[in-house]
């Protein structure tokens, strides 16, 4: 056998061993890339997941700007507000003696007048609705402002301001048609409309500051007097069927509406007492009236002491009341 024969028997031979010891090596490769490739998923998923993350976030986003843009009803709403007011104004000018419309007072042959029973304020009481006109005029105008439209109280409380407004200029023309009975279911209704506003003032108060001046401050007026009134006018329409008692009986039932009236507006400063400035308007608002029963009961007639010094108490009572409410809330 040659050297050359002997080198390639001694190679043959060698290579099984050397093949045997390269596939560790390959092995060792083949683990490295099956890492990186498992990396490589991982970071494929994780990118995936942030893309889906964003997603999600866009979606988030999205409803809400949606929600930043005011909707058909939204529109309708604020314009209605605004056309009920623009009524409202007119009704009490036609109920004031304009536009050919005869004062409120000299309406249904007298029996609104300041001195036709004993529950009925002197005539000066009524300048309150100067206010509550004026702020019913604010708030047709503050709810048409920038973002308004939108506005969660505006939302809540924007469709019963506009009823609240109508049904004020419906009880003036009824009122002037003598249609008497008539006026107390308007406003009873009224007065149901206004406690529900209250109510929503509360449970989703308006965030801005001149909202919740307009708003609270409004309706406060509106319902205290309107609590008030509302005995006024059923004693009218029983004055005017010839349903009330004469005599002591008179001055007893008068008594005994007054704190009626007096208990409705104790309970609705206690039950708003959370929104200071809705609480103490109504209580301003019950109390002005009240106290003009009793002025009108010592001035004005038909005399009643009784009624009188019931009715100035009631006020102090429900003023009393809103004060401590307020103050106990801060």
């Amino acid at each position: 056998m040659t050297d050359a024969e002997a080198q390639r028997g001694a190679g043959a031979d060698a290579g099984p061993e050397d093949a045997s010891a390269a596939r560790p090596g390959e092995a060792q490769a083949g683990e490295a890339q099956a890492g990186a490739a498992a990396d490589e998923a991982q970071t494929d998923e994780a990118r995936a997941g942030e893309a889906q993350a964003g997603e999600s976030a866009a979606g988030v986003a999205r409803p809400q700007a949606a929600d930043d843009t005011p909707r058909t009803t939204d529109r309708v709403r604020q314009v209605a507000v605004a056309a009920s007011a623009v009524l409202a104004v007119a009704g009490s000018a036609l109920g004031s003696g304009a536009f050919g419309g005869t004062q409120i007072q000299d309406a249904a042959g007298g029996a609104l007048a300041a001195d036709a029973t004993v529950l009925a304020p002197g005539s000066g009481a009524f300048a309150i609705w100067t206010a509550v006109y004026l702020g019913l005029v604010a708030v047709a105008v503050v709810q048409l402002l920038p973002g308004r439209g939108t506005d969660e109280a505006h939302r809540a409380t924007g469709w019963l301001l506009a009823a609240s407004m109508l049904l004020n200029a419906a009880w003036i023309l009824l009122a002037q048609a003598g249609q008497l009975v008539l006026t107390v279911a308007v406003i009873v209704v009224l007065v149901v409309v206004l406690g529900a506003l209250a109510h929503l003032l509360v449970t989703r108060p308006a965030r801005r500051r001149l909202d919740v001046v307009v708003l609270e401050a409004t309706t406060g007026l509106y319902l205290g007097w309107a609590s008030v009134a509302t005995a006024a006018d059923v004693a009218a329409t029983l004055t005017d069927a010839g349903l009330t008692a004469e005599g002591a009986a008179e001055h007893v039932w008068g008594v005994a509406v007054v704190a009626q009236v007096a208990a409705v507006a104790v309970a609705a400063c206690l039950a708003t007492a959370s929104r200071r400035l809705l609480a103490a308007a109504i209580g301003i608002a019950a109390a002005w009236g009240l106290g003009w029963i009793a002025l009108g009961r010592l001035a004005a007639g038909p005399e009643s002491p009784p009624v009188a010094i019931a009715a100035t108490v009631a006020a102090l009572v429900v003023l009393v009341v809103a004060v401590t409410a307020v103050v106990r809330r801060r």
